[in-house]
Protein backbone atom coordinates (compact mmCIF):
# COMPACT_ATOMS: atom_id res chain seq x y z
CA UNK A 1 0.00 0.00 0.00
CA UNK A 2 2.62 2.14 0.61
CA UNK A 3 4.80 1.78 -2.20
CA UNK A 4 1.12 2.43 -4.32
CA UNK A 5 0.87 5.57 -2.62
CA UNK A 6 4.12 6.66 -3.16
CA UNK A 7 3.77 6.03 -6.51
CA UNK A 8 0.75 8.05 -6.94
CA UNK A 9 2.49 10.87 -5.58
CA UNK A 10 5.19 10.65 -7.40
CA UNK A 11 2.45 11.12 -10.54
CA UNK A 12 0.79 13.50 -9.07
CA UNK A 13 3.98 15.90 -8.56
CA UNK A 14 4.55 14.94 -11.74
CA UNK A 15 1.92 16.18 -13.63
CA UNK A 16 1.83 19.46 -11.50
CA UNK A 17 5.04 20.35 -11.91
CA UNK A 18 6.22 19.86 -15.29
CA UNK A 19 9.44 21.20 -16.73
CA UNK A 20 9.38 24.14 -18.49
CA UNK A 21 8.31 24.11 -21.91
CA UNK A 22 9.68 26.68 -25.26
CA UNK A 23 6.36 28.13 -25.16
CA UNK A 24 7.20 29.48 -21.38
CA UNK A 25 10.81 30.24 -22.41
CA UNK A 26 9.37 32.12 -24.96
CA UNK A 27 7.05 34.29 -23.15
CA UNK A 28 9.19 34.73 -20.87
CA UNK A 29 11.39 36.34 -22.70
CA UNK A 30 8.85 38.33 -24.42
CA UNK A 31 7.93 39.67 -21.18
CA UNK A 32 11.90 40.49 -20.25
CA UNK A 33 12.38 42.54 -23.44
CA UNK A 34 9.38 44.36 -23.35
CA UNK A 35 9.54 45.51 -19.46
CA UNK A 36 13.64 46.30 -20.52
CA UNK A 37 12.11 48.15 -23.20
CA UNK A 38 9.84 50.16 -20.32
CA UNK A 39 12.94 50.92 -18.58
CA UNK A 40 14.93 52.13 -21.24
CA UNK A 41 12.18 54.85 -22.43
CA UNK A 42 11.71 55.97 -19.01
CA UNK A 43 15.73 56.70 -18.43
CA UNK A 44 15.91 57.96 -21.89
CA UNK A 45 19.30 57.82 -23.76
CA UNK A 46 21.24 59.80 -21.44
CA UNK A 47 20.76 57.66 -18.00
CA UNK A 48 20.80 53.98 -20.38
CA UNK A 49 20.18 50.74 -18.33
CA UNK A 50 21.71 50.18 -14.73
CA UNK A 51 22.26 46.51 -13.90
CA UNK A 52 19.77 47.05 -10.84
CA UNK A 53 16.91 48.08 -13.48
CA UNK A 54 18.13 45.08 -15.17
CA UNK A 55 18.05 42.84 -12.56
CA UNK A 56 15.02 43.93 -11.43
CA UNK A 57 13.40 43.56 -14.92
CA UNK A 58 15.12 39.79 -15.06
CA UNK A 59 12.71 39.10 -11.83
CA UNK A 60 9.93 40.85 -12.67
CA UNK A 61 9.45 38.18 -15.84
CA UNK A 62 11.82 35.60 -16.07
CA UNK A 63 9.99 33.36 -13.41
CA UNK A 64 7.21 33.20 -15.95
CA UNK A 65 9.18 29.63 -17.00
CA UNK A 66 7.60 28.19 -13.97
CA UNK A 67 4.90 28.94 -14.11
CA UNK A 68 3.40 25.91 -14.70
CA UNK A 69 5.54 24.86 -11.36
CA UNK A 70 4.18 27.06 -9.38
CA UNK A 71 2.13 29.77 -10.69
CA UNK A 72 1.36 32.00 -7.45
CA UNK A 73 4.68 31.79 -6.23
CA UNK A 74 5.74 33.12 -9.73
CA UNK A 75 3.11 36.00 -9.75
CA UNK A 76 4.34 37.17 -5.96
CA UNK A 77 7.96 37.10 -7.28
CA UNK A 78 7.46 39.11 -10.35
CA UNK A 79 4.66 41.36 -8.36
CA UNK A 80 7.30 41.58 -5.67
CA UNK A 81 10.28 42.80 -8.53
CA UNK A 82 8.18 45.27 -10.70
CA UNK A 83 7.19 47.26 -7.46
CA UNK A 84 10.61 47.31 -6.53
CA UNK A 85 11.18 48.82 -10.45
CA UNK A 86 7.87 50.97 -10.23
CA UNK A 87 9.01 52.66 -6.95
CA UNK A 88 12.08 53.41 -7.86
CA UNK A 89 10.11 55.25 -11.13
CA UNK A 90 12.11 53.36 -13.28
CA UNK A 91 9.41 52.22 -15.18
CA UNK A 92 6.54 54.15 -16.59
CA UNK A 93 3.97 51.09 -18.73
CA UNK A 94 1.92 47.98 -17.69
CA UNK A 95 3.79 45.76 -16.00
CA UNK A 96 3.89 42.97 -18.13
CA UNK A 97 5.29 39.97 -16.12
CA UNK A 98 2.73 40.28 -13.19
CA UNK A 99 -0.20 40.98 -15.57
CA UNK A 100 1.28 37.56 -17.65
CA UNK A 101 1.14 35.57 -14.52
CA UNK A 102 -1.63 36.91 -13.30
CA UNK A 103 -3.58 35.87 -16.30
CA UNK A 104 -1.74 32.11 -15.91
CA UNK A 105 -2.98 31.91 -12.26
CA UNK A 106 -6.54 32.45 -12.83
CA UNK A 107 -6.14 29.69 -16.19
CA UNK A 108 -4.65 27.01 -13.33
CA UNK A 109 -7.34 24.40 -12.33
CA UNK A 110 -5.40 24.06 -9.10
CA UNK A 111 -6.80 28.17 -8.48
CA UNK A 112 -10.00 27.06 -7.62
CA UNK A 113 -9.71 24.72 -5.13
CA UNK A 114 -7.38 27.43 -2.99
CA UNK A 115 -9.32 30.46 -4.43
CA UNK A 116 -9.23 32.39 -0.37
CA UNK A 117 -5.61 32.29 -0.78
CA UNK A 118 -5.34 33.36 -4.06
CA UNK A 119 -7.32 36.25 -3.30
CA UNK A 120 -5.30 36.96 -0.62
CA UNK A 121 -1.82 36.88 -2.57
CA UNK A 122 -3.21 38.83 -5.40
CA UNK A 123 -5.29 41.96 -3.62
CA UNK A 124 -1.68 41.87 -1.26
CA UNK A 125 0.31 42.15 -3.67
CA UNK A 126 -1.50 44.46 -6.00
CA UNK A 127 -1.84 46.97 -2.54
CA UNK A 128 1.98 46.22 -2.47
CA UNK A 129 2.50 47.58 -6.08
CA UNK A 130 -0.31 50.46 -5.85
CA UNK A 131 2.34 52.32 -3.07
CA UNK A 132 5.34 51.34 -4.42
CA UNK A 133 3.72 53.73 -7.45
CA UNK A 134 2.45 56.02 -4.90
CA UNK A 135 6.04 56.10 -3.38
CA UNK A 136 7.34 57.25 -6.63
CA UNK A 137 4.57 59.87 -7.66
CA UNK A 138 3.35 62.97 -6.04
CA UNK A 139 0.09 62.91 -4.87
CA UNK A 140 -3.12 60.02 -4.66
CA UNK A 141 -2.30 57.53 -7.58
CA UNK A 142 -5.87 57.35 -8.88
CA UNK A 143 -4.44 56.95 -12.37
CA UNK A 144 -2.14 54.12 -11.83
CA UNK A 145 -5.36 52.29 -9.72
CA UNK A 146 -7.27 52.78 -12.49
CA UNK A 147 -5.02 51.29 -15.11
CA UNK A 148 -3.96 48.38 -12.45
CA UNK A 149 -7.69 47.85 -12.44
CA UNK A 150 -8.31 47.76 -15.35
CA UNK A 151 -5.29 46.17 -16.41
CA UNK A 152 -5.24 43.22 -14.21
CA UNK A 153 -9.20 42.55 -13.88
CA UNK A 154 -8.77 41.72 -17.84
CA UNK A 155 -6.19 39.51 -16.82
CA UNK A 156 -8.01 37.75 -14.63
CA UNK A 157 -11.29 37.52 -16.66
CA UNK A 158 -9.52 36.13 -19.38
CA UNK A 159 -7.59 33.62 -17.79
CA UNK A 160 -10.70 32.31 -15.94
CA UNK A 161 -13.16 32.02 -19.14
CA UNK A 162 -10.07 29.90 -20.54
CA UNK A 163 -10.16 27.75 -17.15
CA UNK A 164 -14.09 27.31 -17.59
CA UNK A 165 -14.08 26.84 -21.21
CA UNK A 166 -11.07 24.22 -20.65
CA UNK A 167 -13.30 22.48 -17.83
CA UNK A 168 -16.81 22.26 -19.95
CA UNK A 169 -14.50 20.84 -22.27
CA UNK A 170 -13.12 17.82 -19.86
CA UNK A 171 -16.78 17.72 -18.83
CA UNK A 172 -17.84 16.73 -21.99
CA UNK A 173 -15.10 14.63 -22.72
CA UNK A 174 -16.20 12.93 -19.52
CA UNK A 175 -19.79 12.61 -20.34
CA UNK A 176 -18.96 11.46 -23.96
CA UNK A 177 -16.53 9.01 -22.63
CA UNK A 178 -19.52 7.88 -19.70
CA UNK A 179 -21.71 7.24 -22.15
CA UNK A 180 -20.16 5.27 -24.43
CA UNK A 181 -19.55 3.04 -21.37
CA UNK A 182 -23.07 2.83 -20.66
CA UNK A 183 -23.77 2.13 -24.50
CA UNK A 184 -21.00 -0.83 -24.37
CA UNK A 185 -22.75 -2.07 -21.43
CA UNK A 186 -26.41 -2.03 -22.52
CA UNK A 187 -25.32 -3.95 -25.80
CA UNK A 188 -23.28 -6.51 -23.88
CA UNK A 189 -26.48 -6.83 -21.42
CA UNK A 190 -28.72 -6.85 -24.91
CA UNK A 191 -26.60 -9.93 -26.03
CA UNK A 192 -26.70 -11.40 -22.71
CA UNK A 193 -30.49 -11.36 -22.74
CA UNK A 194 -30.43 -12.71 -25.98
CA UNK A 195 -28.44 -15.81 -25.51
CA UNK A 196 -30.86 -16.41 -22.84
CA UNK A 197 -33.96 -16.59 -25.20
CA UNK A 198 -31.51 -18.83 -27.29
CA UNK A 199 -30.71 -20.99 -24.85
CA UNK A 200 -34.39 -21.66 -23.91
CA UNK A 201 -35.51 -21.96 -27.42
CA UNK A 202 -32.79 -24.45 -27.93
CA UNK A 203 -34.10 -26.69 -24.70
CA UNK A 204 -37.40 -26.60 -25.93
CA UNK A 205 -37.18 -27.35 -29.42
CA UNK A 206 -35.01 -30.46 -28.38
CA UNK A 207 -36.62 -31.45 -25.67
CA UNK A 208 -39.62 -31.84 -27.94
CA UNK A 209 -38.05 -32.88 -30.38
CA UNK A 210 -36.37 -35.82 -29.01
CA UNK A 211 -39.51 -36.73 -26.83
CA UNK A 212 -41.62 -37.22 -30.02
CA UNK A 213 -38.65 -39.50 -31.29
CA UNK A 214 -38.51 -41.45 -28.44
CA UNK A 215 -42.10 -41.95 -28.41
CA UNK A 216 -42.11 -43.04 -32.21
CA UNK A 217 -39.26 -45.27 -31.60
CA UNK A 218 -40.71 -46.97 -28.96
CA UNK A 219 -43.58 -47.57 -31.38
CA UNK A 220 -42.14 -48.29 -33.94
CA UNK A 221 -40.04 -51.23 -32.46
CA UNK A 222 -43.18 -52.76 -31.01
CA UNK A 223 -45.01 -52.49 -33.86
CA UNK A 224 -42.53 -53.57 -36.51
CA UNK A 225 -43.79 -57.06 -37.14
CA UNK A 226 -47.57 -56.49 -36.21
CA UNK A 227 -48.31 -52.79 -37.80
CA UNK A 228 -45.85 -52.26 -40.82
CA UNK A 229 -47.94 -49.38 -41.93
CA UNK A 230 -47.59 -47.86 -38.49
CA UNK A 231 -43.81 -48.40 -38.45
CA UNK A 232 -43.46 -46.49 -41.68
CA UNK A 233 -45.76 -43.43 -40.42
CA UNK A 234 -43.74 -43.25 -37.03
CA UNK A 235 -41.00 -43.11 -38.72
CA UNK A 236 -42.06 -40.76 -41.20
CA UNK A 237 -43.16 -38.92 -37.80
CA UNK A 238 -39.23 -39.40 -36.68
CA UNK A 239 -38.11 -37.77 -39.62
CA UNK A 240 -40.11 -34.85 -39.96
CA UNK A 241 -39.60 -33.82 -36.45
CA UNK A 242 -35.84 -34.33 -36.97
CA UNK A 243 -35.87 -32.37 -39.91
CA UNK A 244 -37.45 -29.40 -38.43
CA UNK A 245 -35.96 -29.62 -34.94
CA UNK A 246 -32.65 -29.26 -36.84
CA UNK A 247 -33.69 -26.12 -39.32
CA UNK A 248 -34.69 -24.54 -35.57
CA UNK A 249 -31.14 -25.55 -34.11
CA UNK A 250 -29.46 -24.06 -37.28
CA UNK A 251 -31.57 -20.80 -36.85
CA UNK A 252 -31.07 -20.43 -33.50
CA UNK A 253 -26.64 -21.43 -33.81
CA UNK A 254 -27.45 -18.75 -36.73
CA UNK A 255 -28.24 -15.90 -34.78
CA UNK A 256 -24.77 -16.81 -32.04
CA UNK A 257 -22.57 -16.32 -35.48
CA UNK A 258 -20.59 -12.89 -35.68
CA UNK A 259 -20.00 -13.75 -39.35
CA UNK A 260 -23.86 -14.26 -40.21
CA UNK A 261 -24.59 -10.41 -39.54
CA UNK A 262 -26.93 -8.73 -42.16
CA UNK A 263 -28.28 -12.18 -43.41
CA UNK A 264 -31.79 -12.49 -43.20
CA UNK A 265 -33.66 -14.80 -40.53
CA UNK A 266 -36.95 -16.27 -40.49
CA UNK A 267 -39.49 -15.39 -38.15
CA UNK A 268 -39.66 -17.52 -34.91
CA UNK A 269 -42.68 -20.21 -34.72
CA UNK A 270 -45.66 -18.73 -32.68
CA UNK A 271 -49.07 -19.71 -32.71
CA UNK A 272 -50.23 -20.12 -36.05
CA UNK A 273 -48.17 -23.18 -35.72
CA UNK A 274 -50.17 -24.76 -32.81
CA UNK A 275 -52.49 -27.22 -35.08
CA UNK A 276 -49.10 -28.83 -36.54
CA UNK A 277 -47.72 -29.32 -32.72
CA UNK A 278 -50.91 -30.72 -31.65
CA UNK A 279 -50.89 -32.75 -34.43
CA UNK A 280 -47.63 -34.18 -34.17
CA UNK A 281 -48.26 -34.95 -30.26
CA UNK A 282 -51.42 -37.07 -30.95
CA UNK A 283 -49.39 -38.64 -33.80
CA UNK A 284 -46.92 -39.83 -31.18
CA UNK A 285 -49.95 -40.75 -28.86
CA UNK A 286 -50.81 -38.01 -26.72
CA UNK A 287 -54.44 -36.75 -27.29
CA UNK A 288 -54.42 -33.22 -27.47
CA UNK A 289 -57.67 -30.63 -27.28
CA UNK A 290 -56.97 -27.49 -28.52
CA UNK A 291 -59.40 -24.27 -27.18
CA UNK A 292 -59.74 -20.68 -28.19
CA UNK A 293 -62.10 -18.38 -26.54
CA UNK A 294 -62.43 -14.65 -27.63
CA UNK A 295 -61.48 -13.15 -30.59
CA UNK A 296 -58.18 -13.70 -32.28
CA UNK A 297 -55.90 -10.90 -31.53
CA UNK A 298 -52.52 -9.93 -33.29
CA UNK A 299 -49.76 -10.93 -30.91
CA UNK A 300 -46.73 -8.70 -30.88
CA UNK A 301 -43.67 -11.57 -31.81
CA UNK A 302 -42.04 -11.94 -28.55
CA UNK A 303 -45.30 -12.98 -27.11
CA UNK A 304 -46.15 -14.69 -29.84
CA UNK A 305 -42.68 -16.61 -29.78
CA UNK A 306 -43.24 -16.88 -26.04
CA UNK A 307 -46.80 -18.60 -25.96
CA UNK A 308 -45.28 -21.02 -28.31
CA UNK A 309 -42.90 -22.06 -26.05
CA UNK A 310 -44.80 -22.45 -23.26
CA UNK A 311 -47.45 -24.40 -24.88
CA UNK A 312 -45.08 -26.27 -26.58
CA UNK A 313 -42.46 -27.17 -22.90
CA UNK A 314 -46.28 -28.03 -21.55
CA UNK A 315 -47.43 -30.66 -23.86
CA UNK A 316 -43.73 -31.90 -24.30
CA UNK A 317 -43.61 -32.05 -20.16
CA UNK A 318 -47.34 -33.82 -20.87
CA UNK A 319 -46.06 -36.58 -23.00
CA UNK A 320 -43.10 -37.41 -20.82
CA UNK A 321 -44.06 -37.92 -17.07
CA UNK A 322 -47.92 -37.97 -17.53
CA UNK A 323 -49.78 -41.12 -17.23
CA UNK A 324 -53.44 -40.28 -18.68
CA UNK A 325 -52.67 -39.77 -22.23
CA UNK A 326 -54.13 -36.66 -22.25
CA UNK A 327 -53.77 -32.74 -22.76
CA UNK A 328 -55.88 -29.81 -22.84
CA UNK A 329 -54.59 -26.35 -24.29
CA UNK A 330 -56.87 -23.31 -23.28
CA UNK A 331 -55.99 -20.32 -25.10
CA UNK A 332 -58.24 -17.07 -24.02
CA UNK A 333 -58.04 -13.54 -26.03
CA UNK A 334 -58.62 -10.81 -23.63
CA UNK A 335 -58.87 -7.38 -23.95
CA UNK A 336 -55.15 -6.25 -22.51
CA UNK A 337 -53.55 -10.11 -22.46
CA UNK A 338 -53.19 -13.40 -23.62
CA UNK A 339 -53.94 -16.53 -20.88
CA UNK A 340 -52.72 -20.23 -21.47
CA UNK A 341 -54.13 -23.33 -19.63
CA UNK A 342 -52.81 -26.80 -20.29
CA UNK A 343 -54.23 -29.21 -18.34
CA UNK A 344 -52.89 -32.67 -18.09
CA UNK A 345 -55.51 -35.09 -15.82
CA UNK A 346 -53.92 -37.50 -13.41
CA UNK A 347 -54.49 -41.03 -13.91
CA UNK A 348 -56.05 -43.21 -11.14
CA UNK A 349 -53.82 -43.76 -8.46
CA UNK A 350 -50.74 -41.70 -9.69
CA UNK A 351 -49.05 -38.76 -7.81
CA UNK A 352 -48.47 -35.99 -9.81
CA UNK A 353 -45.03 -34.22 -9.35
CA UNK A 354 -43.60 -31.04 -10.74
CA UNK A 355 -41.02 -31.63 -13.26
CA UNK A 356 -37.57 -31.25 -12.95
CA UNK A 357 -35.06 -30.04 -15.47
CA UNK A 358 -35.47 -26.38 -17.08
CA UNK A 359 -38.90 -26.63 -18.53
CA UNK A 360 -40.68 -24.73 -15.28
CA UNK A 361 -38.05 -22.18 -15.47
CA UNK A 362 -37.82 -21.36 -19.14
CA UNK A 363 -41.46 -21.07 -18.60
CA UNK A 364 -41.42 -18.75 -16.21
CA UNK A 365 -38.76 -16.80 -17.80
CA UNK A 366 -40.20 -16.02 -20.51
CA UNK A 367 -43.65 -14.32 -19.02
CA UNK A 368 -41.69 -12.76 -16.44
CA UNK A 369 -39.58 -10.99 -19.32
CA UNK A 370 -42.74 -10.13 -20.95
CA UNK A 371 -44.42 -8.60 -17.74
CA UNK A 372 -46.50 -11.96 -17.18
CA UNK A 373 -47.59 -14.19 -14.49
CA UNK A 374 -47.21 -18.28 -14.52
CA UNK A 375 -48.34 -21.01 -12.77
CA UNK A 376 -47.76 -24.63 -12.50
CA UNK A 377 -48.86 -27.17 -9.82
CA UNK A 378 -50.82 -30.57 -9.73
CA UNK A 379 -54.72 -29.54 -8.16
CA UNK A 380 -57.94 -31.11 -8.28
CA UNK A 381 -56.95 -34.30 -10.28
CA UNK A 382 -54.39 -32.71 -12.90
CA UNK A 383 -51.44 -30.88 -13.34
CA UNK A 384 -51.70 -27.55 -14.97
CA UNK A 385 -49.93 -24.54 -16.14
CA UNK A 386 -51.34 -21.02 -16.55
CA UNK A 387 -49.60 -18.30 -18.09
CA UNK A 388 -50.50 -15.47 -18.67
CA UNK A 389 -49.23 -13.17 -21.22
CA UNK A 390 -49.86 -9.01 -21.46
CA UNK A 391 -50.25 -7.91 -25.43
CA UNK A 392 -51.63 -4.46 -24.91
CA UNK A 393 -47.93 -2.23 -24.49
CA UNK A 394 -46.34 -4.35 -26.63
CA UNK A 395 -49.11 -3.59 -29.71
CA UNK A 396 -48.71 -0.03 -28.72
CA UNK A 397 -45.15 -0.04 -29.32
CA UNK A 398 -45.59 -1.37 -32.27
Amino acid sequence: MTSVSQASSGVRSARLSPAPRAGDVAVAAVAFGLTLGLVAGQRGTDGGLDVLSVALAALASLPLVARRRAPLAVFAATTAASACLYGLGSVLGPPFGPTIALYFVASDERTRSRIRETAAVVLGMFAVHLSATAWSEDGFPATPILFGVVVWGTAWVIGDQIAQRRQRLADLAERASRAERDTRREARLAAAEERTRIARDLHDSAAHAINVILVQAGAARLLQERDPAAVREALTTIEDVARETIGDIDQLIRGLREDGAGEPIEAPTGLAALQALADRHRAAGLDVDVRVAGPRQALAPRVDQAAYRIVQESLTNAARHGGSGRAVVEIAYGPADLTLIVTNPIGPGEVATTPDGHGILGMRERAALLGGTFEAGAGSGAFRVRARLPYAQERRAR
